[in-house]
């Protein structure tokens, strides 16, 4: 199948859908009731067949009962794949860990809170087919049902990625994606711990483009993810995205040399031609917070290059998958119920 048409004997495309669930009790349910027609051949807005192959349901360890909603959902409908994780890894590397175990020809990443619409991923797929794109991220038309800060944090970090950070140009990233199978796996399979989705998929897709969608509110309060988070969240981000942030401090260590220079010489000016007075203290100790700060954050950036480079070298592991913690210390929870 080439990548700019499909094949009209190859019958329907097989997508796998990978939703990372940490607290999905409340939205799982509908969620899964939304995919169900979607199970078969279905048309795109171009005329181009889909169906879900399968979903796949990673179980990150969260509160709740998320794990006993998944048993139910995967016994009541066969193309529900469930995935347990040892313990809570994180967002992240929950999708990757369904992404490996995916088998569809084009993989979705979505929430589990009910904000993306499935309906979308048709005009995803006609997106991508006729971009000839690799990745395709939904961008939503309407802002994101959360607070003006965090929508604000939110825009500030990906447009850092986009234009600063990221090795090329690069689409404004989301978490509802649409990649080609065979390039989810092999990043899923190959990313480092620590590192960012995304910026591992822009090391490796040539061609991204965007989708228009709405984003639609959640079904649940958005609890689990406080400003605590979303800071870590960016500083993955960052760390992840390559040497660019230490080519950044080298140049801010330019920068205070350039102006120390500077000063240099208008101090040893006004020692030699003018009556320079000894004065000044408010400047000093301005000055010395300023590059005392500067000299910090440097090493606070490169100590966050050494500790992704210690977790990688020691091995740790990105996520653990595991059978069904029920089927080890109660049985009885992973029987499908008697229905005589």
């Amino acid at each position: 199948m080439s990548q700019g048409s499909q094949s009209e004997s190859a019958g329907p495309l097989n997508v796998s859908v990978v939703i990372p669930v940490y607290r999905g009790e409340d939205t799982l349910g509908a969620l899964m009731t939304e995919f169900a027609p979607l199970t078969q051949a279905t048309a795109t807005p171009e005329g181009r067949s889909f169906r879900i192959a399968e979903v796949l349901l990673v179980w990150d360890r969260g509160p709740g009962r998320s794990d006993q909603v998944i048993r139910e959902l995967a016994q009541e409908h066969a193309w529900i794949k469930p995935i347990w994780l040892s313990r809570n890894f994180g967002q992240h590397a929950a999708t990757l860990a369904g992404m490996t175990s995916s088998g569809g020809d084009w993989i979705v990443t979505m929430d589990e809170d009910g904000q993306h619409d499935p309906a979308y991923i048709a005009s995803m797929i006609d997106a991508a087919y006729d971009a000839g794109a690799q990745l395709v991220y939904g961008s939503p038309t309407n802002p994101p049902p959360h607070s003006t800060l965090r929508n604000l944090g939110s825009k500030t970090a990906k447009r850092l990625f986009t234009n600063v950070l990221a090795d090329s140009t690069f689409a404004d990233f989301s978490s509802y994606r649409l990649v080609l199978g065979e390039i989810g796996r092999s990043v899923a399979a190959y990313t480092g711990n620590g590192v960012y989705l995304d910026v591992a998929l822009s090391w490796v897709v040539a061609d991204v483009t965007t989708c228009p969608i709405l984003a639609r509110q959640e079904g649940r309060e958005a609890e689990n993810y406080n400003y605590r988070r979303l800071f870590s969240h960016f500083g993955r981000l960052v760390i992840s995205s390559g040497t660019k942030p230490l080519a950044i401090v080298s140049w801010l260590g330019i920068f205070f040399v350039l102006i120390g220079g500077l000063v240099s010489i208008w101090v040893l000016s006004q020692r030699i031609f003018g009556d320079l007075a000894v004065t000044g203290w408010a400047s000093t100790f301005v000055a010395l917070m300023v590059i005392g700060g500067a000299i910090l954050l440097s090493l606070g950036v490169v100590a966050q290059y050494v500790g992704a480079a210690t977790n990688m070298s020691l091995g740790k592991p990105l996520y653990v998958v595991v059978r069904d913690p029920a089927a080890t210390f109660d049985p009885r929870a992973t029987q499908a119920p008697d229905h005589r």
